[in-house]
């Protein structure tokens, strides 16, 4: 059975239930205010295992498909975090990640930034375009490397294998981390997961992608810190759908997370 849990993590995975706005202290005494979900699902999921509403720490992915956010609003109703996409391949930067980015900033939404891989691209030159706009902001949440397979890409659908894949995934996790102190987060998919045994690399956070079930079974066991359990969210403040997350633990663990792994 597959395993890249983290000793962090197996710390983190004791997930609270609530709904109430729940201020916390984390351990530099900063507060933590976790705001109740109040979102819908225009596909919702009938969940055959435990559910994403057991998890008390909710928040987004975004880019710029999601055009104006009022993020007040948005975080008024339970979005808590947000990974905003900043970069795609060695020459791309999406157009809102700089309003997005302060958005968020100014309604006390914890933000991160992600980079969305290409596959015809060397590991290092995207790290370093990733680096050029994505600024080293006090309180960011750790950068994440987005990988999955592009089978629809107009410029590359390259498929290599696992042993090559894991290792550009390196090459950038190193680079970054060395820029920003911190190491990256890796999101992926099921197929991308198995196919390139993703598990394999060591000392990984995963932020993984699960729309049907459970991560717990669909990832045998791979321990997780992000669950995006739908792309079709509804929230106040966010026009149109939108890719919907859990953080693994309770309030407690959220506040402990953020102290070890915000800039």
């Amino acid at each position: 059975m597959m395993r890249a849990g983290l000793a962090l993590i197996v710390a983190v995975v004791l997930a609270g239930c609530g709904g109430t706005r729940a201020p916390m202290s984390d351990p530099k005494g900063d507060e933590v205010v976790v705001m109740s979900s109040n979102f819908a699902d225009a596909k919702p999921t009938d969940w055959p295992g435990r559910s994403p509403d057991r998890y008390p720490v909710h928040g987004i992915d975004l880019s710029r498909f999601q055009t104006q956010v009022d993020w007040p609003t948005a975080r008024a109703n339970g979005v808590n975090f947000a990974f905003i996409k900043a970069t795609e391949g060695g020459d791309m930067v999406d157009p809102m990640f700089e309003s997005h980015w302060r958005g968020a900033g100014a309604a006390g939404v914890k933000r991160g930034a992600y980079h969305f891989f290409y596959h015809c691209r060397p590991a290092a030159e995207q790290a370093r375009w990733f680096i050029r706009h994505v600024p080293r902001t006090p309180g960011a949440l750790p950068p994440v490397l987005d990988m999955e397979w592009t089978p629809f890409s107009p410029t590359c659908t390259l498929r290599r294998d696992g042993a090559t894949i894991r290792e550009e995934a390196r090459i950038f996790l190193d680079i970054v981390e060395r820029h920003y102190g911190q190491r990256p987060m890796i999101y992926t998919t099921v197929d991308f997961f198995r196919d390139t045994e993703l598990w394999r690399l060591k000392g990984v956070e995963f932020w993984l992608r699960s729309v049907a079930d459970h991560p717990h079974g669909v990832y045998d066991g791979t321990a997780w810190t992000f669950w995006q359990y739908t792309s079709t969210g509804l929230i106040p403040g966010i026009a149109g759908k939108v890719d919907i997350n859990v953080f693994a633990g309770s309030h407690q663990a959220w506040a402990g997370w953020l102290a070890q792994r915000s800039l």
